[in-house]
């Protein structure tokens, strides 16, 4: 789909799972027609449970329900919670289920990350919280640091459109999509409810293999006086990093917040790895070491942010199918800003040149081998596995109704 700048849009920020899931929750009550829902991760947990029971009541009233998760992030399902859902009338598909070998996994590569919430055709949700009790507070320590935007206006229409389409392109067809479309909310074609301009970015394996990147570094490489990155998995390649150290060079502020509680070591391990190559050009580096941080949002100058599903790791950048809302409005990237400042303030460690290890002969070779990783991954990227982004219907319960309800 053609990505341009929509006007007339109205967005607000959404940080973690308290200020996401009950908005989430009253919109799905408040359904009328139709509700989409994708999701890399849904769990059985009171997260879980919760989306059901709103689900379920939406679906049982009349409204069409659809649900899409990925078989890696959400692999573990039971039938009775599956039962549930599409004995209440929810169409629910699975993105590549996959098959275990020995109790492991094998689906690892090109999942469908993508958390996208779509409400009779005028309410959005798009950003990286999914659907785990462990994006709230009272998880505890490990609970995670997130964001979301609530959208309404003319981009909505075209959020709607993608993922009705990437229904259809995992297995529904043309002729369903067509119909859908033609069935779609008498309020599908939503007027300005705001000022703000936005993009809706996605990734994909077909057609947009590096769309999410390539604005990332427009905004770099215009950068005229700050860039804010919060990212939870940060490993960019070689042209990500080259753009960010000649921004830090030509006197842009480059701030970046990483984890530093990582919910897996490995993530700071792999970001360490480029510490040397950012500090030395005048990068700022941030750990943030209240709880793990599961954002994906930045902030350039003024006007220009971003928030979504996307790292700025191999996965995120070279496999995975993702999406992100760019967003130019002023009073939007101020919130934005605002929001990652306290953080860098009140809960983050400045990492600085003299914290980090001398150089070494083994620092060398792994500096010169982090290096050729980051500038050939894009082209290594394509040799993995490559598979069409299939749908599989969850398990259906007997009754013939439910087979019907699949095919609407």
């Amino acid at each position: 789909m053609g990505q341009r700048w929509i006007g007339g849009n109205k967005v607000e920020l959404l940080e973690n799972g308290e200020e996401f899931f009950p908005r989430v929750y009253d919109e799905i009550k408040r359904a009328e027609h139709e509700v989409i829902i994708e999701t890399f991760i849904l769990f059985e947990d009171k997260i879980g449970h919760a989306l059901a029971e709103a689900v379920c009541e939406a679906a049982q009233r009349g409204v069409k329900v659809d649900l899409m998760v990925d078989g890696f992030g959400s692999p573990d399902l039971s039938d009775a919670f599956i039962q549930k859902l599409t004995g209440a009338g929810v169409r629910m598909r699975v993105f590549d289920p996959g098959r275990q070998l020995f109790g492991q996994r094998l689906n690892v590569f090109r999942r469908m990350h993508r958390k996208i919430v779509v409400i009779d055709g005028c309410i959005a949700f798009v950003g990286g919280i999914n659907y785990s009790a462990d994006h709230v507070m009272d998880f505890g320590p490990k609970a995670k640091q997130d964001y979301a935007v609530l959208l309404t206006g003319p981009i909505v229409t075209e959020i709607h459109r993608f993922v009705l389409h990437a229904i259809a392109v995992g297995g529904k067809g043309a002729s369903w999509f067509r119909r859908r479309l033609k069935a779609a909310p008498p309020n599908a074609e939503v007027g300005p409810t705001g000022k703000a301009e936005l993009q809706f970015v996605t990734r994909d394996n077909r057609r947009h293999t590096n769309d999410i990147e390539r604005h990332y570094l427009a905004a770099i490489r215009s950068a005229r006086h700050s860039i804010v990155i919060a990212n939870a998995y940060f490993f960019p390649g070689y042209r990500m990093i080259k753009a960010l150290r000649r921004a830090a060079r030509r006197g842009v502020e480059v701030n970046l917040i990483l984890q530093g509680e990582p919910d897996m070591p490995i993530v700071k391990v792999a970001a360490s790895m480029l510490y040397h190559h950012l500090l030395h050009a005048g990068v700022h580096i941030y750990e943030y070491c209240q709880r793990p941080l599961h954002g994906k949002v930045a902030v350039v100058d003024e006007q220009w942010s971003t928030v979504g599903s996307s790292n700025l790791d191999p996965l995120s950048l070279s496999l995975n199918l993702e999406a992100n809302v760019i967003v130019r409005d002023a009073a939007f990237a101020d919130q934005l800003r605002g929001k990652l400042n306290m953080l860098m303030q009140n809960h983050c460690k400045r990492v600085k040149a003299a914290d980090l290890d001398e150089w070494s002969g083994w620092r060398l070779v792994r500096s010169f081998f982090v290096f050729h990783l980051l500038r050939w991954y894009p082209s290594w990227a394509g040799w993995l596995p490559r598979h069409a982004p299939r749908l599989h219907p969850a398990h259906l319960p007997p009754a013939t109704g439910a087979t019907q309800t699949e095919n609407a």
